[in-house]
């Protein structure tokens, strides 16, 4: 349709049925069932109310979409299609690794690859738009969401975050001929991942400063990419809701970031401004929602029994409410929907067929995606080892990790599984994942380990403990899965850990206890057949870590980007009182960002700053890396900065680009980095982007900690 087309259908609509399209139900309202991801509330609504809506969410299969549309339909009287959303945050069906895994891949063409093979999967199933990328800034993992972030970094985040975009809805203003994306929506806006205490849904109190600086650049790099959508957050920033917060969305989202798509709120969060206080009634908090900017009320009814009331009394609102609707036709026509309400679904064939090519892509996600923490010498395994097989998840098919809905838990590969595969001397005790582990079965699993060569040990959190709603206090394994991890390690040191997990966890008596340690997260369908690889060496890990793992709950919120202080910890003043430390634990991570081990390893060699353009401050960083050992390595080369001398205080260290490399046994391989001035411009006092001019040391090496100063410049 073109715009005089969308205005003229437009001026066709009643108030009601305008407020209708800023409506969205579970299909539960059309006798389906659906997705539950909140609390459910009591609704009043009539059967004239419920053919106006604008939107469904949470449908499981395309059956279910196509009878819904056609049931909408039949009982609409401008035929105005609906648009179905869901949550597809790491696949659909078939299960990817959850999005921090993702992030450790630090590969932007893997997670694009993913978000489309996802888009594909969601838009069988009859899938217009999903509730994804999630770009919030995390550094506190007791919030169980940082599983669905790109981790700590904003740099690392924003280019992954437009990956997701790409990905989900192909290119630009191309999603009504091409059937096989689906429109994203990035969340949660903003400032959610600052929940004070790392509780979920709790109160955020951020300064503008820390705002512009690290949670708005992702949400920058997604509309630049092109978003359809943008989700309010449940948090106050400034002491507002983010639903109710019309700064926060007129200002900040609309005029500086220059969004011009829809935005919708999170679930009953329009609702929830009476529980935060600041809306007496549901009247109140649809106006101050829509007042705001929240132009879709997902799952409460304040839109939809108050708002036609609330634009009466105040016609001065007509304007913006036609500008709402017109967002939400607008998306329905990006979407191709006036002219094909079934967006390629057919009553004749609405079965499932998934592509087995998808589900191979999801296995060589996992293999790409864990991270080796630890290695003496236990890994790789060899088939001449006997080998035992123990632990909670040793059998378990528990391993797709929160927001896998729609995933099949059965048809996950288990760990076990994917190792009988692998023409080793195996012998495995496997164990219920939700009971605390008993003395007998730790008995038995210490005897077994005594007679083995080397002790595989799984274990981890169940899909319950990570995710949405999901906060922790205690960062350590539960279910006396330590106990088992100390007992063992009496009888045989030699264990390779393998964790299975949706954050990072405090992992400092796991590490004394264990040879090995390799974090697979939540790998997905065919994470069974990935670890295997991965175990016996058929592939090198690859995966550095989106998150420092801490050494104790103590130190978080935490980040390797930490601010510099007046009274630093040094190498020569660490023994100090007055300094900034902890008087019973270290400052820094037990495994920093960007941290991830192989099979091999390399060097760096002759690194050299080149000044290609001192007037248009264009540079190049140099060096030469060195695989000296007889095995072929993947590593991912990190570029750190540190600005001297600055008007507001700065991270100690910034990634500001990272290659990963491939290098073959006994080789070496030339590489260069080409940076600009604008890579090291900073948000400022009056929140502007700029640089200040003066000298920035540039490091580089492997991880956050241990990269090595090569240089400085001159901006």
């Amino acid at each position: 349709m073109t715009e005089k087309h969308l205005h003229e259908l437009m001026e066709q609509m009643t108030l009601a049925e305008k407020v209708g399209q800023l409506v969205q139900l579970m299909p539960d309202f059309f006798a389906q069932g659906g997705e539950i991801t909140g609390p459910m509330q009591q609704w009043q609504m009539s059967e004239t109310q419920s053919y106006q809506i604008g939107s469904i969410l949470g449908t499981h299969t395309a059956e279910q979409v196509y009878t819904i549309q056609k049931q909408y339909l039949e009982n609409s009287r401008l035929k105005i299609p609906l648009v179905f959303m869901a949550d597809v945050i790491h696949g659909y069906e078939t299960i990817f690794p959850i999005p921090l895994a993702m992030a450790a891949s630090f590969d932007e063409q893997l997670v694009e690859h993913a978000a489309e093979l996802a888009a594909k999967e969601a838009a069988e199933a009859g899938i217009h738009v999903t509730f994804s990328p999630m770009a919030d800034y995390v550094k506190d993992a007791r919030w169980g969401r940082v599983l669905e972030s790109n981790g700590e970094d904003p740099t690392l985040s924003s280019v992954l975050t437009a990956a997701y975009v790409r990905g989900y809805q192909g290119a630009q203003k191309q999603l009504s001929k091409d059937k096989k994306r689906i429109a994203a929506c990035v969340k949660h806006f903003i400032g959610y991942g600052a929940a004070e205490g790392g509780r979920d849904y709790h109160t955020v109190d951020l300064s503008d400063l820390e705002m512009y600086q690290n949670y708005l650049p992702a949400f920058k790099a997604a509309i630049d990419a092109g978003v359809a959508l943008v989700m309010t957050s449940f948090n106050t920033v400034h002491g507002i809701p983010a639903t109710a917060n019309q700064p926060l969305i007129q200002d900040v989202l609309r005029k500086k970031l220059g969004f011009e798509g829809l935005v919708i709120s999170d679930w009953a969060a329009v609702a929830e401004l009476m529980a935060h206080r600041v809306a007496a009634d549901g009247e109140e908090a649809a106006r101050k929602a829509f007042q705001a900017g929240i132009e879709m009320d997902m799952m409460s009814d304040c839109y939809l029994n108050t708002l036609a009331q609330i634009i009466t009394a105040a016609p001065e609102l007509q304007q913006h409410l036609d500008h709402a609707v017109y967002h939400v036709l607008q998306l329905k026509d990006a979407l191709g929907l006036f002219d094909d309400p079934y967006r390629g679904l057919a009553a004749a064939d609405l079965a499932v067929h998934l592509d087995p090519a998808i589900r191979r892509s999801t296995r060589e996600a996992a293999e790409r995606t864990a991270v080796l923490l630890k290695n003496e010498g236990v890994l790789p395994l060899s088939t001449s080892q006997k080998i035992a097989l123990i632990g909670p998840k040793a059998d378990s098919t528990d391993i797709l990790g929160a927001w896998s809905w729609i995933g099949k838990k059965e048809e996950a590969v288990s760990l076990k599984e994917g190792l009988i595969g692998k023409n080793l001397d195996l012998s495995v005790l496997p164990y219920a994942d939700e009971q605390a582990l008993s003395d007998e079965y730790i008995e038995e699993a210490c005897k077994l380990a005594q007679h083995s060569d080397v002790v595989l040990l799984a274990i981890g959190e169940s899909s319950e403990e990570s995710g949405e709603a999901a906060s922790l206090t205690k960062l350590t394994l539960s279910r006396r899965q330590d106990v088992l991890i100390h007992k063992v390690a009496k009888v045989n040191p030699n264990i390779a850990a393998i964790l299975f997990n949706g954050r990072p966890l405090v992992l400092s008596d796991v590490e004394e206890s264990c040879k090995a340690i390799l974090t697979a997260w939540f790998p997905g369908s065919e994470g069974g057949h990935a670890l295997a690889n991965l175990l016996t060496g058929e592939v090198e890990p690859q995966g550095r870590l989106p998150m420092s793992f801490p050494r104790s709950v103590g130190q978080l919120p935490f980040t390797y980007g930490q601010l510099s202080t007046g009274r630093p910890k040094t190498a020569d003043n660490q023994d100090q009182k007055y300094i900034s430390r902890y008087m019973d634990e270290d400052n820094d991570a037990l495994y920093p960002f960007g941290y991830g081990l192989g099979y091999s390893s390399c060097d760096i060699e002759e690194t050299t700053v080149l000044t290609i353009s001192a007037e248009q401050g264009i540079f190049e960083v140099k060096a030469r890396i060195v695989n000296q050992t007889d095995r072929a390595h993947h590593t991912v080369l990190q570029l750190y900065s540190k600005d001297l001398v600055t008007e507001v205080a700065r991270p100690v260290r910034e990634l500001k680009q990272w290659q990963k490399v491939y290098i073959p046994e006994h080789s070496s391989l030339d590489v260069t980095f080409k940076i600009n001035q604008a890579c090291f411009a900073y948000i400022h006092s009056d929140l502007l982007l700029k640089n200040d001019p003066g000298k920035i040391a540039l490091y580089l090496g492997f991880d956050a900690k241990q990269a090595k100063k090569i240089g400085e410049i001159s901006i």
